[in-house]
């Protein structure tokens, strides 16, 4: 057997200390990357709720809206009936008065055609 190294007790316990180094730095932990500007789920979630909440507040004024906007549609058709039952009412009045008046006037033709008539 040829031996090429003569190798001392020194140099293979220096060569065993320098492996177990290697093995231990294999299980060392390594440092992480860590990301710039870590995401903040609270934020995100806050940001959607207001979103949502921002969402329901317009879908409720809308419905609010059409809610008012049919009420006055109701009373508005309502106070149209009423103006047109009160002009048919006046209307009725002056038909009435007028009759009055031509009755009345017919009678007092009559009294004046009998009166010349005795004359």
């Amino acid at each position: 057997m040829k031996q090429t190294e003569r190798t001392t007790y020194g140099e293979r316990l220096k060569t065993a200390a320098e492996a177990r180094k290697a093995l231990l730095e294999k299980f060392q932990p390594k440092t992480t990357v860590t990301a710039p500007e870590p995401l903040d789920r609270s934020a995100l979630k806050a940001a959607e709720l207001a979103q949502v909440r921002a969402d329901r507040a317009e879908a409720k004024r809308v419905r609010r809206e059409a809610i008012a906007a049919a009420e006055a549609a109701a009373l508005a058709s309502e106070e149209e009936v009423a103006a047109a039952a009160l002009d048919a009412k006046r209307g009725e009045r002056k038909e009435r008065k007028a009759l009055t008046k031509s009755e009345a006037k017919a009678k007092r033709d009559a009294r004046y055609a009998a009166r010349k008539a005795r004359a």
